[in-house]
């Protein structure tokens, strides 16, 4: 068996690029403006907020009830630059363990300041968290329900000296 051919994936890449990107001064400015949240499963609410804010440093700025299921928390904590990450817990409803599945969520990446980013791979250390470090500037480790997470270290638009935006 036979795996992909580098050559054609590469071509096919180029061809969507030739066919969508435009260069940065001749984009349209985008109807959006920022990520509000991105919201995941949460077993153990109390053991989600220690993990985020305790080990992370990501203060914890909401808990509510989540509106579209009645006993559901929602709760936020702050990843910087307005962006917030949430969490669901579903009490009483088994969502089963975290599933990365083709088609669904691979991975998280929250930007962190060069200078923070040491830091927080050594708070991850410290905690017994499993970790994985790539480039010098990504750690990669799963939270408490299992969902993959990254904390790069790249400027925001910047991706291993690319520009991604």
């Amino acid at each position: 068996m036979t795996g992909p051919d580098p050559v054609a994936l590469e071509a096919e890449r180029a061809r969507i690029r030739d066919a969508h990107l435009r260069p940065a001064g001749q984009r349209p400015a985008s109807t959006a403006r920022g990520l509000h949240h991105t919201a995941l499963i949460s077993s153990d609410v109390e053991r989600t907020v220690r993990f985020y804010q305790d080990v992370l440093g990501f203060p914890l700025t909401e808990l509510i009830e989540n509106r579209d299921y009645p006993g559901s928390s929602h709760f936020f904590f702050d990843i910087g630059n307005g962006n917030l990450v949430a969490f669901f817990d579903f009490p009483g409803l088994d969502v089963g363990p975290y599933a990365e599945v083709l088609g669904g969520l691979h991975h998280v990446a929250i930007s962190v300041e060069p200078d923070r980013w040491a830091d927080l791979v050594q708070r991850l250390t410290d905690a017994g968290v499993p970790h994985e470090v790539h480039s010098g500037v990504s750690v990669y480790f799963r939270d408490p329900d299992g969902a993959r997470i990254e904390l790069i270290a790249d400027p925001l638009g910047e991706m291993y000296g690319h520009q991604v935006l």
